[in-house]
């Protein structure tokens, strides 16, 4: 057997916590499918375009076929994707006020090919109203383009992070990297870095963020623990077992976790995670709940964020949470009226 430090480092267990395919010399492979059909619809569906014809919006992702996988060799990421892609926009003529549908296909986007060469063919059900197909064509076309490279970005970073494992030189080092906080409004600020280890060391971030819903915190906690209400919002079936060491399932499994600690009308703690972070690794999530009256003052505390999982991370709580909240209760609201 060699000493350490020598023979072929492909065979070289190092001072690794697991010893598995040591300085990332083995080929393994991630399947990248079902992230990415989420991915895309995240970056497409509700993507605006105007211009002085009008208003368009890209209402749904109709058809998504295709895969996505990543591969590590020899310390380096290798991706392979391949997609058919057909969207819905819907549009309002500024002048007339028409209301005017249509479809975007992207019949080939490939690791083959730049998305500035990508092919994307807009078109219009019959009847008038091309101004909004040229919008769409010109206007609408660069606005897709862009959410393509946020996809792509998104599948390089956020999706792979884990999948190069720390060698020697990097088990004990810290990151050098100082984050300061982003100095946003009151309602999305994100603290300085911290470093917790969690399986693989990974350097992770606190996200803070305060929204204040138009409820009583009692109905407001309701909507968090109620399995019928947070299938509501979500849009999706859930498994929620709203108790302590409870499980905590959401959006087709891109979101799972448990509950650790429940105060009725006070406080949430969840162990929380996304699918596409490091396998294992959790966020400690703490939602209080302020009573203000006929409104609540929700303070987010997200805890053991990826660095690379940061901006997604804060959208997630954002969109697919406080404003599908938000149109939740509005529609309550606006039923009892």
């Amino acid at each position: 057997m060699a000493k350490w430090g020598q023979g072929d480092p492909r065979w070289i267990v190092e001072e690794r916590a697991d010893a598995t395919n040591v300085n990332n010399w083995h080929w393994t492979e991630r399947d990248a499918t079902s992230w990415s059909k989420s991915k895309l619809k995240e970056v497409l569906v509700g993507l605006v375009v105007e211009g002085e014809a009008g208003r368009c919006e890209i209402s749904d992702l109709k058809q998504v076929e295709g895969e996505a996988s990543c591969n590590s060799r020899k310390g380096k990421l290798i991706f392979f994707y391949e997609w058919n892609l057909r969207l819905s926009w819907k549009g309002t003529v500024k002048e007339s006020g028409e209301k005017h549908k249509g479809s975007v296909e992207i019949p080939n986007l490939s690791e083959e090919n730049e998305v500035d060469d990508t092919e994307i063919n807009v078109s219009k059900k019959k009847g008038e109203g091309d101004v909004l197909k040229d919008l769409m064509r010109t206007e609408g076309t660069t606005k897709v383009r862009e959410a393509l490279r946020d996809y792509l970005k998104a599948l390089k970073t956020e999706f792979t992070l884990g999948m190069i494992l720390p060698t020697k030189t990097a088990v004990g080092q810290e990151p050098a990297t100082e984050r300061k906080p982003s100095g946003n409004t009151v309602q999305d600020s994100v603290s300085a870095q911290s470093v917790d280890i969690i399986g693989v060391k990974i350097p992770t971030v606190k996200i803070l963020m305060r929204e204040i819903f138009n409820s009583p915190a009692d109905e407001l906690y309701s909507i968090f623990t109620t399995k019928e209400l947070v299938q509501k919002f979500s849009k999706c079936p859930a498994v929620i077992e709203a108790e302590k060491g409870g499980k905590l399932l959401m959006f087709d499994g891109c979101v799972s976790g448990e509950y650790a600690e429940l105060v009725p009308s006070q406080r949430i703690v969840l162990k929380w995670r996304c699918r596409s972070w490091p396998d294992e690794h959790y966020a400690t999530v703490a939602l209080n709940f302020k009573d203000m009256a006929a409104q609540t003052e929700l303070q987010l505390e997200c805890k053991g964020v990826p660095v690379s999982n940061e901006d997604s991370t804060r959208q997630c709580w954002k969109k697919q949470y406080f404003e599908e909240i938000r149109t939740l209760l509005q529609q309550a609201k606006d039923n009892m009226e």
